[in-house]
């Protein structure tokens, strides 16, 4: 895929556990969601159809039914903030699969944030949301640290969202 619409270098690079280019902030949230196949298998389609970041409140669209590179998608906050963004891989294994996006032209932020429920050896599933940003827009360098909170509380809510989601209609999880 080309880099060449995106507002930074390092295109994929969310899938390199930790990685974090200069000058940009990182994101790590891990949260767990229960254990077994089943709630894994809810949870990785919740995030690959798109249906966790629906549930999340924010206006998002797109015109694909399921992640995949090269998919536009639009995040709206407060019906006011528009944030492009496009697809830059997925993955659909055994034990992990979801997605990461890269910022486009417009979005407050330049960078690029990952989504992928993981589950373990032992039957634990989580969901790891992964990031590196910095400011692209003058609004979002004014909001400094308050910007970053935002994120962490962002990606701590996708957590609740999709352990509800991936549990749901489960007797024992």
């Amino acid at each position: 895929m080309s880099s060449a619409d995106f507002t930074y270098d390092h295109v994929g690079a969310t899938r390199e556990p930790g990685f974090c280019p200069p000058g940009f902030h990182p994101l790590h949230v891990r949260t767990r969601l229960g254990e077994g196949e089943a709630v894994f298998r809810q949870g990785s389609e919740a995030v690959l159809t798109w249906e966790l970041h629906r549930a999340l409140g924010v206006g998002f669209g797109t015109s694909a039914d399921r992640a995949a590179p090269g998919v536009d998608v639009t995040v709206t906050l407060a019906g006011v903030v528009r944030a492009p963004c496009r697809v830059v891989w997925t993955v659909e294994e055994y034990r992990r699969a979801g997605w990461a996006y890269g910022t486009l032209p417009g979005h407050p932020e330049c960078g690029e944030e990952s989504f992928v429920v993981d589950r373990t050896g032992d039957g634990t599933v989580w969901l790891t949301v992964s990031a590196f940003s910095r400011p692209a827009r003058w609004y979002a360098r004014a909001a400094g640290p308050a910007a970053r909170g935002l994120q962490q509380a962002y990606a701590r809510r996708c957590g609740t969202v999709l352990r509800r989601l991936a549990t749901k209609g489960l007797k024992e999880f």
